[in-house]
């Protein structure tokens, strides 16, 4: 909670400021209230007493304020977010048998089991602006290579710490910050940090790196990450756009290198608690990966179509940041076009090929209707004294805004999703969505 505290001690001294000063704050501020309305169901097909089959259905609310920075040569701000979860069905108690379903997907649990009724979160961000950079600290939800809040369930994981961006250089942003708890997508309170696994918590994820936009159709990336006690990480991404004949063709290459650090790198920090989960050389608990994707999407007039190879190196499975004794629904999202509905395809060894295939409506007359599937096919996953396994996954999404009318805004969405395979549970998986922003300022 401490940076929480200091994101409320900048938004004291901000109340404090002169009228004069005060006025950009409050004309800039906007402010916003999403309506998540979701049903998550799940089959599984090789656990005993469907232990792991779950069917859940909820309704989000997502409050968002964003004031905008006092006058003057430092602005001074503050962002504010807060969210309710409300159980409408789905609230069985783990451990049942039959076709009893397990919850847990979208709510925290009782202390018998069951699922709670709701479950609310929030907090606040102070934010100073000097030139072209700015500092936040509180609350964060990141979108980057090596930390991206996840949004898979019924609410957002949420990240407490600070974080600086900087666009003093034209066509390069800057990147910078520490991370110490994380709030779990199903959960109302705050952990630890710890790779999958990991049963000792730390609270020190530090990150760094940019973006330089080369040409207005090349884009280069790197990223520096280190979560204490766990691993090292270096990021490279390169994207570019080429116009060819009257589509586009989009290469998209990804390379990671993650390397132990710390209690991590030893035995007797392995054996207290900081090894991870997943395959690794020798059963040691100890991080050593190196995994590079490359995808390739041609996009013409309505239709998309990407095809795309991702391999994960032999010696334990790629990593990024997760939670430590998380509470309800763990999830974390990794900057791989391999992380999809089921499946992220990051075994160690894992080698996958995918294909994606999507379809924009608007020119049969129905703008606001996408559908897309895909296909992806892990092989050559690395498993202790025994042969190699294998995985694929079939995903069917299909998504509607209205554009106009009282109902424009209104999103409707539906995910199907089918896994299967020797390397774990095999998984049938349906979520609808119902979304509606309402705009407040």
């Amino acid at each position: 909670m401490r940076k929480t505290s200091l994101a409320l001690a900048v938004a004291a001294s901000t109340l404090g400021l002169s009228q004069v000063a005060f006025a950009d704050f409050v004309g800039d501020s906007k402010a916003n209230l999403t309506l998540r309305n979701y049903y998550f169901d799940q089959n599984t097909k090789n656990t005993a007493n469907n232990d792991g089959e779950a069917s859940e259905w909820g309704q989000g609310f997502i409050f968002n304020y964003s004031s905008g920075f006092t006058e003057g040569t430092v602005g001074f701000g503050v962002d504010a977010v807060g969210m309710l979860g409300v159980r409408l069905d789905g609230g069985g108690r783990v451990g049942k048998t039959d076709r009893d379903r397990t919850p847990g997907q979208l709510f925290p649990l009782e202390t018998d089991g069951s699922a709670v009724d709701d479950f609310s979160k929030g907090g606040l961000t102070g934010k100073v602006r000097f030139s072209k950079t700015e500092a936040r600290i509180g609350t964060l939800m990141p979108n980057l290579p090596i930390l991206k809040s996840n949004d898979g369930r019924l609410l957002p994981q949420m990240f407490e710490g600070g974080m600086i961006t900087s666009n003093e250089i034209d066509n390069l942003t800057l990147n910078a910050g520490q991370i110490e708890h994380a709030t779990s997508r199903a959960s109302s309170n705050s952990t630890g940090l710890a790779a999958a696994g990991g049963t000792q918590e730390s609270n020190k994820f530090y990150f760094a790196g940019g973006d330089w936009k080369i040409t207005k159709d090349l884009t280069a990336q790197y990223y520096y990450a280190n979560l204490e006690d766990y691993y090292k990480q270096h990021f490279a991404g390169l994207g570019h756009s080429l116009a060819l004949g009257e589509g586009s063709l989009k290469t998209d290459l990804r390379y990671f290198r993650t390397t132990s650090d710390g209690k991590n790198s030893n035995a007797a920090g392995r054996a207290e608690g900081y090894g991870v989960s997943g395959y690794t050389n020798d059963g040691s608990g100890e991080i050593d990966n190196n995994t590079w994707s490359a995808a390739f999407t041609y996009t013409l007039k309505s239709h998309s179509v990407m095809l795309g190879h991702q391999r994960v190196s032999d010696n334990s499975n790629f990593i990024q940041l997760n939670q430590g004794n998380i509470e309800g629904s763990s999830g974390s999202s990794v900057y791989l076009p391999t992380d999809r509905q089921v499946s992220a395809f990051i075994r160690a060894g894992e080698r996958t090929t995918f294909g994606q295939y999507s379809y924009d409506f608007a020119s049969l007359g129905a703008p606001g209707l996408k559908a897309s599937v895909a296909y992806l096919k892990g092989t050559n996953i690395k498993r202790t004294n025994t042969t190699d396994a294998k995985e694929w996954e079939r995903d069917i999404g299909l998504d509607y805004a209205f554009q106009g009318g009282a109902l424009k805004g209104l999103g409707l969405a539906w995910r199907y999703g089918v896994l299967r395979g020797n390397a774990g549970t095999d998984i049938d998986q349906n979520r609808l969505i119902v979304s509606y922003t309402l705009p407040l300022l």
